[in-house]
């Protein structure tokens, strides 16, 4: 079934909504092992007890090790849930909202990447609702009575921007996907910790800095009305992953330009809260589920695809980050600079290292792929509605022969 019409009669309702959305306003805290700083901030609020969230693998690196000792330095009781393993789910948040209410936390520290912050979004929210069920807290729009638990977000990588989206992916008992928005999540502090970056894999660097970049560049295009303080944070986003992504990959402990990534991945986090995203994460989302590719190699194999696809639409705006980006003269025209950017996008993929990588895709998977685009994108203000025979064309360009 074509949805075209219908999705592109509607193609702005996304924006309007995510308006209606408060959105959190953390105080941001950023440097080379600037997490030491937790237990004052803690104490300054004048929190007791608090509940501290990772994985096991920043666990078994001695992540969390720092955050123990300023709290411990701070007077505050710390109680740990390092479980996670995988992606949300029911059974995870579950025990770290029993765990939660058991220690009689009044924040949750989320250190990790986006499931440890997508749990604790969850969690913050289930504890001030312990009538409730966890699997009822899966809806499209959770609606927290008052606020959720306070939070304080530390990401451990440079991609996702989850430190500041109020959504949350989780996988439900059907063993599927969904994505809740959280009306009053409360993040009062971002600690952005260079020192937790700087010995990730290139492989991850590179795959969360594109997604970064996904995330800025799409909320550029979106057709959503927004802040001129919103508008400039994605410029800025995209300018910073365009200068810093190349130097970490190459100077992997280069502290400044690992800060400036972990600045344009929040950037990324504000455009997907007041922005939206577009295709890009259309298609993405739908080859990730369908072929189980990780979502920033999803990112980076759809992004060019996507923006060379609808470049005739985006023309102006893809010339305007050109020319913030100082990838042009002033003076060039809009194609030009237009073309300056997705070159620019082109190399920077190459320098990465994820110009090699490819996709399964064959025109007996088109028609599935199809369905599962058009349904994605109706959760975003897209600079155009692609038709089925748009997505279809895209497809083509990522065939595997």
């Amino acid at each position: 079934m074509d949805t075209y019409k219908f999705r592109k009669q509607i193609h702005k309702l996304p924006g309007k909504v995510i308006h209606h959305v408060p959105l959190p306003e953390p105080q941001v805290v950023e440097g080379h092992g600037a997490r030491v700083r937790i237990g004052e901030i803690c104490k300054a609020c004048g929190y007791k007890h608090v509940l501290l969230v990772t994985d096991q693998t920043l666990q078994k690196l001695g992540y969390e090790q720092k955050i123990v000792q300023s709290l411990e330095e701070a007077g505050v009781v710390c109680s740990l849930f390092a479980d996670i393993d995988s992606e949300p789910n029911i059974a995870l948040i579950d025990t770290g909202r029993k765990m939660a209410m058991e220690c009689q936390a009044e924040c949750v520290i989320a250190l990790g990447g986006g499931s440890v912050m997508d749990t604790c979004k969850m969690i913050a929210a289930g504890v001030k609702m312990p009538h409730l069920k966890t699997k009822t807290l899966l809806r499209k729009f959770l609606v927290v009575p008052g606020k959720t638990l306070p939070m304080i977000t530390v990401p451990s990588t440079a991609g996702t921007g989850a430190e500041v989206t109020v959504g949350a992916v989780v996988t439900n008992a059907r063993g599927t996907k969904g994505s809740t928005v959280l009306v009053g999540l409360d993040v009062t502090h971002v600690i952005l910790d260079s020192e937790l970056t700087i010995h990730a894999p290139q492989l991850v660097t590179a795959a969360c800095g594109m997604d970064a970049l996904s995330h800025v560049v799409e909320g550029t295009l979106s057709d959503v009305a927004v802040y001129v303080e919103d508008a400039y944070h994605s410029l800025e986003g995209v300018r910073l992953i365009l200068q810093h992504l190349p130097v970490v990959m190459r100077e992997p402990e280069n502290i400044e330009s690992r800060l400036a990534m972990c600045r344009a991945a929040m950037y990324g986090g504000n455009a997907i809260n007041t922005q939206l995203a577009g295709y890009i994460h259309a298609f993405a989302h739908s080859i990730g589920a369908k072929y189980h590719i990780p979502h920033g190699q999803a990112i980076t194999l759809m992004m060019l695809p996507v923006m060379e696809y609808q470049k005739e639409v985006c023309l102006e705006k893809y010339a305007i980050m050109a020319r913030y980006c100082h990838l042009v003269e002033e003076s060039a025209s809009d194609n030009e600079a237009a073309e300056c950017f997705l070159q620019a996008v082109r190399e920077l993929i190459v320098t990465c290292g994820l110009d090699k990588l490819e996709l399964p895709v064959q025109p007996a998977d088109y028609e599935e792929l199809t369905r599962m685009v058009a349904a994605d994108s109706i959760n975003y203000s897209a600079p155009m509605t692609f038709s089925n025979e748009d997505i279809v064309k895209v497809l083509e360009r990522v065939t595997k022969v």
